[in-house]
């Protein structure tokens, strides 16, 4: 009895899945693996947090560390999803289209289900963030002076992307 209900949750999500997409090709399975995997590890770091008494660590988040969380993440998250050097950790999940930006990738996602889940996840700067913010989170509870040191190392990078960006167009309005 319990396979035949086990089959019909199956079926009836299933259903659910194709009326949802319609003509679609959105791999729902996928995303769903996707969070699923990202609330464990959360669930994961949280308890571990509790159990080592450090939970209230990130109530202790100060004004400087958002703006430090949030220029890393900014960064992390486009170095992740549209850098150079950073394609051979896309490449199993994207195929090259071009150049986007200065120094940024233009890629297509590949693959079906959890292959191209995973590929629109690392492939998106906002989709990116989330992870990497949530790992700076835990890098404070665990890690304070390390996560603020690489955090500060990526946050003055991110701010020497925009100088240098400002600095083109500045050259380009003299000319």
């Amino acid at each position: 009895m319990a396979d035949n209900t086990t089959g019909e949750i199956k079926e009836t999500l299933h259903q659910e899945a194709e009326a949802y997409r319609g003509d679609s090709d959105q791999p729902l399975f996928g995303y769903a693996a996707t969070v699923s995997v990202y609330t464990a590890l959360a669930g994961a770091g949280l308890l571990a947090a509790r159990r080592s008494r450090r939970g209230g660590a990130a109530a202790n988040v100060g004004p400087w560390d958002l703006v430090l969380m949030a220029l890393t993440t900014h960064k992390l998250s486009r170095l992740v999803a549209k850098d150079p050097v950073t394609s051979p950790l896309r490449a199993f999940f994207t195929r090259f289209k071009g150049v986007s930006a200065p120094s940024e990738l233009s890629e297509e996602v590949r693959g079906q289900g959890g292959r191209r889940a995973v590929g629109e996840l690392v492939t998106c700067p906002f989709c990116t963030a989330q992870w990497i913010a949530t790992a700076y989170a835990f890098g404070l509870v665990f890690a304070p002076n390390a996560t603020r040191g690489a955090g500060a190392v990526f946050s003055s990078v991110a701010v020497s992307d925009w100088l240098q960006l400002a600095y083109v167009r500045l050259q380009k309005a003299q000319e």
